[in-house]
């Protein structure tokens, strides 16, 4: 009897006290009855960082009441099947709603679903805050029971639907109906009443002019679906209603930046919501500069009417950041908010699209960091990834141009955009450590490292513009991150700070002469000029030291120029927004104009700046040096090799020691054969290369050549370097000769008679460089009959 006394005056205790709190939380409710008369209140206000005002949010409602008999059947159905199927029989609250919604809150660990009714939702909407709390349900509840005493349920119908917010400043059924449809509501189709019925959820997230259009269609559907299971539709209607093609009327409101502006606009309602951004004039001074907006606008539209005469690339966008804060300066969408006929209120900068070759200095870095250098040789050749045996697997990737060029440098691999080096390189860096870098330098979309092969340093990984814009600032800043941000202060209407952008850099990438090192070469026009050609004036700005890469996807789907100085990063996005081909044009072509046309304007009033020069130790070791020829040495024999690089670096520790047996690496079979190849075609006679070493023979960095060096001594170039159309050819003569004859390629280009003793320093300049050349030093010792000959190879470094 005890126990059972005890646990009665608990529960007494506990209902006592729980009336105590609803009477409490119910005290100062508003009056019911004002809720016929209720509008919001003070709008926000966007601005850009000079006080220019971009857009007011709710600064232009439209609301036009209407009574309920002028609301279609169909439309109200529509509202009742999607947002409260038993509004005509609860009594105000429906109690199996708010215990589902319970259930799943409890069981997903958060205030997820609120079970609102329509009357509820009037109750909240009119006013209280949009705040997921314990405290504003009960209130709810109890303005909700208020409500529906005072009214009927038509009545209440009425209310709702003349004051439920449908997005874009519309305010009731009938504003919602002329602003998106350019009709009155008794107009509606059944199909358009299902689209309006599914906007109250979430008006921004479900904007018809927003990313969003196609959840907002699904949605759509299912009110559809839920009207028929519901007997409020036919399956006749459901079918047509279904199939009709909704057009909406394009939007006319007052906007500047609008790509930017609805950016900004939906992370404000995600943080405060809708309740405070309509009634506590909020002031939002972004990092948007309105003068760079416009020009970057008029660049996009001058380039998007430019390439639909040469291609049909119809679209383009560009992000402009200061690289020393992480401040979005300029945001492009499209070339069009208002074109909803070609998706232009689509923001391309947020758009999942594949990087093409702009997502190369990633690896390339992440290679750096390991120990490879930019003199590092790998073979461009005709290579086979595929290290199983099935065929199906093949990956062969082939480069732009369909050329296959021997060795090349990590330099020239990167400034010319050549592909099978670089998936070579992606190998060596490793593909889990290069997206790992790419994600802490800002790129958020690649979440599965499983998913990706050795196409990822291609473009087979989507990214976002604004995110590759966001990661090279990193570069331009030597390593370190400041976090991308587009506001710098909000304030409410009394004046008190509820935001403040504060600057927190972070020096991500310890090994700055790495990063330095990857912007030497993105600037280095003549290592670039092979690629853009003619076209090379057009990434660089006068004298400016101007970083920049380039990216083209398979047909020519996205076309990309990442460009960016040690303050500035601009990106830019060609292509169309359905994912078609455009046919003709690259991103030289379609997207290096742009960037060209923007920055004449936009560096005109900025100081010249200049890259910080990378101090890079080379080391000796062949390949990674720069130099193709391995030179085994034993007793004074000498064992030349050429291999590819896997014979000489573990790819994991390239300073370290050569691998023992670098076979036992699953790509070394496969880089290897086609090199054997390559060998077999050079036009000298390599019978003294690649012969078996002996075990204690040590690896020697020393020119190759049959004579001795008691006569004359090579001192540069060495034999493997690469070389410009004109060099010089240093040599040191340790004896006085009669003649020197110097022929390339076979061609006689020099004779000199009776050289000086010491060293000379001759200039070459053949007609014509190949991609391998033939150097052949060809001397007379005085008092002897025969002559002597040094060989050399030496390959194009373009």
């Amino acid at each position: 009897m005890k126990l059972l006394k005890i646990i009665l005056i608990c529960l007494f205790s506990l209902g006592t006290i729980l009336t105590s709190w609803v009477f409490l939380i119910s005290l100062n409710l508003p009056d019911p009855t004002q809720i016929e008369s209720f509008s919001p209140k003070e709008s926000s206000k966007i601005f850009d960082r000079n006080g220019n005002l971009l857009y007011e949010i709710y600064g232009e409602e439209k609301r036009t009441i209407i009574p309920l008999d002028e609301i279609p059947k169909k439309a109200i159905l529509a509202t009742i099947a999607i947002e409260d199927r038993n509004f005509f029989s609860h009594p105000a609250f429906d109690i199996r709603s708010i215990l589902r919604a319970i259930f799943y809150n409890i069981l997903h660990l958060k205030f997820a679903q609120g079970a609102s009714t329509i009357t509820q939702q009037l109750a909240r909407n009119a006013f209280l805050v949009p705040e997921k709390t314990l405290t504003r349900k009960i209130r709810e509840i109890i303005l909700a029971i208020k409500i529906e005493k005072k009214y009927p349920k038509e009545k209440i119908l009425e209310l709702y639907l003349n004051q439920i917010p449908y997005g874009n400043n519309c305010y009731g059924i009938e504003a919602a109906s002329k602003n998106y449809f350019d009709k009155k509501a008794k107009d509606l189709t059944l199909a358009e009443s299902a689209l309006l019925a599914a906007l109250p959820k979430a008006p921004s997230f479900y904007n018809p002019y927003g990313k969003n259009l196609n959840l907002l269609l699904e949605r759509k559907n299912l009110v559809l679906k839920k009207m028929k299971e519901y007997g409020f539709i036919s399956e006749e209607e459901f079918e047509k209603a279904i199939k009709e093609e909704i057009k909406f009327k394009p939007p006319k409101t007052k906007i500047l930046a609008p790509h930017f502006v609805i950016y900004v606009k939906r992370y404000l309602e995600e943080k405060y919501g809708e309740k405070v951004l309509k009634t506590k004039g909020l002031r939002v001074i972004t990092t948007l500069d309105l003068e760079v907006q416009k020009m970057a606008e008029e660049a996009i539209k001058w380039g998007v009417e430019r390439n639909r005469k040469i291609s049909n690339a119809k679209n383009a966008a560009m992000v402009v950041e200061d690289a020393k804060n992480g401040q979005i300066l300029a945001m492009v969408g499209s070339y069009d908010y208002f074109d909803i006929e070609n998706q232009g209120n689509y923001n391309c900068t947020l758009a999942l699209r594949q990087p093409g070759s702009a997502f190369k200095p990633f690896a390339y870095l992440q290679s750096f960091l390991k120990g490879y250098n930019d003199k590092t040789i790998v073979f461009d050749l005709k290579t086979e990834f595929n290290t199983s045996k099935n065929k199906i697997y093949s990956y062969q990737p082939k480069n732009f141009d369909k050329i296959f060029r021997g060795p090349v440098s990590l330099r020239n691999a990167l400034a010319q955009s050549i592909n099978v080096p670089s998936v070579k390189v992606l190998y060596l860096a490793g593909i889990k450590e290069t997206i790992e870098l790419a994600k802490k330098l800002g790129i958020k979309t690649l979440e599965d490292p499983n998913r990706y092969g050795l196409s990822l340093v291609l473009g087979g990984g989507e990214v976002r513009l604004i995110d590759l814009v966001q990661s090279y600032s990193v570069f331009a800043q030597e390593g370190i991150y400041h976090p991308q941000s587009f506001i710098l202060e909000i304030k409410d209407n009394q004046g008190k700070i509820l935001e403040k952008w504060e600057d927190k850099p972070t020096l991500i990438i310890k090994n700055q002469e790495a990063v330095r090192l990857l912007n030497d070469i993105l600037k280095d026009n003549k290592a670039r000029a092979p690629l853009f050609g003619g076209e090379n004036n057009l990434v660089q700005i006068n004298d400016r030291e101007i970083a920049a890469k380039t990216g083209t996807t398979q047909d020519t789907r996205d076309a990309w120029i990442i460009a960016y100085t040690p303050s500035y990063v601009v990106g830019i996005w060609v292509g169309n927004n359905d994912n078609s081909p455009m046919l003709r044009g690259s991103s030289i072509l379609l997207a290096t104009p742009i960037w060209n046309y923007f920055a004449k304007k936009f560096f005109e009033d900025k100081p010249k700046e200049e890259f910080r020069v990378p101090k890079i130790e080379y080391p000796k070791k062949p390949m990674l040096n720069g130099t193709l020829v391995g030179v085994y040495k034993v007793n004074e024999r000498y064992f030349p090799q050429i291999h590819n690089i896997l014979w000489y670096v573990d790819k994991n520790n390239p300073l370290g020691k050569p691998p023992k047996n670098p076979e036992s690496d699953p790509q070394f079979r496969n880089w290897e054969k086609p090199v054997k190849k390559w060998i077999k075609k050079l036009n000298i006679n390599l019978e003294e290369y690649n012969q078996k070493i002996p075990y204690q023979a040590k690896l020697n960095p020393i020119t190759v050549g049959k004579t001795s060096k008691k006569t004359l001594k090579i001192l540069e170039p060495k034999s493997g370097d690469f070389i410009s159309k004109t060099f010089y050819l240093k040599i040191e003569l340790l004896k006085e000769i009669e003649s020197l004859k110097i022929f390339f390629n076979k061609n006689l280009l020099k004779e000199i008679k009776s050289p000086k003793k010491g060293k000379n320093k001759i200039k070459i300049s053949p007609k014509e460089i190949l991609p391998q050349n033939l150097l052949e030093i060809e001397f007379k010792e005085t008092n002897k009959t025969t002559s002597s000959k040094e060989t050399l190879i030496l390959f194009s470094e373009q």
